[in-house]
């Protein structure tokens, strides 16, 4: 009832963890069972170990929170080496979340995981500065973001998933662009930029000023994005943004998702992710639906 088959890839359900909200998985065994999870999308990976930005860092808003972790992480050899083969015991899929500040540093990081057993599909982070073009996130240009994800795509073996930036004027000829530039899929959205101050001291309340808004709090954005972007292309589109409950996760099916990433839910509920898989087994069956692909795009208008 809730297998798909997207991209040439099978998964036990539809419901996925979110990049960055997650580890890699395994911090969380102990709490969930990932058994029951479809894939873990893991923390953004790079070339080499990267540290992040200095804190704060996080910063709790209402209904949701603002984090400028800076994509910390030990780097894709580390991965690989020391952190793949204990994800490989478990049967949910594995998605490698890469990023760079530059097309080279995309393709190395590619390159990397090609042939890596384990890793199912790649999830390109686009929302990252492009050095070479003067800091501006490859996200918002349709022509920069369609250049890397072809570049990328002649590197890699995988599914190749782009990550869609909702900090952008329209979304639709974004996902166009990189649709035909070959991507087997996208996802949607990416955090929202915000700030917050102190007021008292009269300061940012992050180190780096800005940050990625997440949780409850940019759900309607989300779920309008996703409906729009899988009314304009034919690829599969997985929805982020905000879902806690499988309410909101179906809410994403019917706006014509394929699949859902579960993020900020994770630090206030580890087990959300594995609650909203039942949720959402109980809603087909008391709906009628043979499987989760009927539910897909079906809003009433």
């Amino acid at each position: 009832m809730l297998k798909v088959k997207l991209f040439g890839v099978e998964f036990e359900n539809p419901v996925w963890t979110a990049s960055g909200t997650f580890g890699f998985g395994l911090e969380y065994a102990p709490y969930v069972d990932l058994n029951r999870i479809g894939a873990v999308c893991v923390k953004g990976l790079s070339v080499e170990p990267r540290e992040g930005n200095p804190p704060p860092r996080i910063w709790e808003t209402p209904c949701g929170m603002l984090n400028a972790i800076g994509l910390q992480n030990p780097g894709v050899d580390h991965f690989v080496e020391n952190v793949l083969p204990e994800l490989r015991k478990y049967r949910c899929r594995v998605i490698a979340n890469i990023y760079g500040s530059t097309i080279e540093e995309y393709t190395a990081v590619a390159s990397a995981l090609k042939g890596v057993e384990g890793v199912h599909a790649l999830e390109l982070n686009i929302s990252c500065p492009n050095v070479k073009k003067g800091g501006l996130a490859f996200g918002v240009d349709p022509v920069e973001a369609a250049r890397l994800t072809e570049e990328v795509k002649k590197v890699c073996d995988k599914p190749l998933i782009v990550k869609l930036s909702p900090n952008v004027t329209d979304i639709v000829e974004i996902a166009k662009a990189i649709e035909s530039a070959g991507a087997d899929a996208l996802s949607a959205i990416n955090t929202l930029l915000g700030m917050a101050i102190d007021i008292y001291r009269r300061k940012p309340r992050l180190k780096n000023k800005f940050g990625g808004l997440s949780g409850p709090a940019i759900k309607p954005v989300a779920v309008r994005m996703v409906y729009q972007v899988s009314q304009a292309v034919s690829i599969p589109v997985i929805g982020i943004g905000g879902i806690s409950t499988w309410e909101d996760a179906v809410e994403f099916f019917l706006a014509g998702a394929s699949a859902v990433q579960v993020g900020t839910a994770n630090f206030f509920n580890p087990k959300a992710a594995e609650e909203i898989v039942s949720g959402i087994e109980s809603y087909l069956k008391e709906m009628s639906y043979s499987s989760v692909e009927e539910l897909i795009g079906d809003l009433r208008e």
